[in-house]
């Protein structure tokens, strides 16, 4: 089975290895051993509450507990922007007229800005190739919504997360290509590369602090400003189901759109329930096997934070979990979980 849990300092090889999998594109998870070992230590100092809130990394592993491999992995920042400058593009919109020659024109700009900064952040969500089947990626992506959920006063007002950008089949940016490259110099690559490892202040030193006409731009770069790569498309899905929506704002590089939404109003938030583990009953959970929709179950402990996708529902406040399932969650008959539907209800919005 698949259980989505809290990152522990012995899942390091593990995480490498997912790392390696991953491609250009995603600066918060790159195969170096140093920035993965020094971003472990954040996260379980993170889980540990031994840093403030606003400079923890909560990393979650999705491990499969018959042969101990990680499948997958997410994170949550606390804050962003503090200790470093996070830029993005705001797209924005200057209008030129002439009343005399009845000429009216709109124009699409990008601004650098940093809006953004100190918004919590979703980021660095990677499930193996291996694993991309059924309900995989959805326990992945929403276990992090459910841990808000637990935990929301650990997270800023607003949450928001950088999808990765469009690339053309050869793995180029197109909006790099036509925009980026001209003052950086540089391959996409190279930039991504300094980028993850913490290096931005060439962003400030070497970007154009004017607002830049989108229709300068080349037509495929104009095309890839607020689109995902094709790897990412779930992804944003899934995102967009638990309420954070586009707002115009895109990654300096790759043009990728961020996502953003009030913590308060994330789906989680609004539906998430606590249940009481009842004492287990083989045969009426087995029943409900084929009943009933799937929901994801945590438990409410931050230091051992652990999540599953179960087919047993809450009922007046209790749940009936198998052994295996309390067992994965290490939790016991008595004991609280925190309860969501995987699935938005077709008489919800979001």
């Amino acid at each position: 089975m698949l259980v989505v849990r809290a990152i522990k300092a012995s899942d390091l090889d593990g995480l490498f290895n997912l790392a390696s999998q991953v491609g250009t594109g995603m600066t918060t998870l790159k195969p170096d051993m140093k920035m993965m070992g020094d971003r472990l230590a954040i996260a379980v100092a993170s889980f540990n509450e031994t840093i403030p809130p606003e400079e923890r990394d909560y990393m979650f592993v999705m491990e499969d507990t018959a042969t101990g491999r990680l499948a997958g992995v997410c994170a949550i920042k606390g804050a962003v922007g503090l200790t470093e400058p996070f830029y993005n593009y705001r797209i924005g919109t200057l209008v030129h007229s002439s009343r005399e020659l009845n000429v009216f024109t709109r124009m699409d700009t990008l601004y650098l800005s940093n809006d953004l900064t100190g918004c919590s952040e979703l980021c660095s969500l990677f499930l193996h190739p291996d694993y991309r089947q059924g309900n995989n990626g959805k326990l992945l992506s929403k276990s992090r919504f459910l841990f808000i959920a637990q935990f929301p006063h650990l997270f800023e007002q607003k949450i928001i997360a950088e999808m990765r950008g469009y690339q053309a089949q050869d793995g180029s940016s197109p909006f790099y290509e036509g925009l980026g490259r001209y003052f950086f110099k540089m391959d996409f690559h190279h930039v991504d590369d300094l980028t993850a490892l913490g290096k931005k202040s060439f962003i400030a030193e070497l970007m154009p602090r004017q607002p830049l006409y989108v229709d300068y731009l080349p037509q495929d770069a104009r095309e890839a400003i607020g689109k995902v790569h094709q790897a990412t498309v779930p992804a944003r899905r899934l995102l967009e189901q638990e309420g954070m929506h586009y707002e115009g704002y895109v990654d300096i590089f790759d043009a990728g759109p961020v996502l953003q939404a009030r913590v308060s109003e994330l789906r989680a938030m609004r539906d998430s329930e606590l249940a009481v583990v009842e004492r287990d009953t083989d045969t009426a959970h087995a029943c409900a096997l084929h009943t009933s929709e799937p929901y994801l179950v945590s438990n409410t402990v931050m230091q051992d934070f652990r999540m599953i996708l179960t087919d047993a529902s809450p009922s007046n406040g209790n749940i009936d979990l198998s052994k295996e399932e309390q067992a994965l969650l290490h939790c016991h008959s008595g004991e609280t979980v925190r309860t969501l539907s995987l699935n938005v209800r077709k008489n919800q919005n979001v």
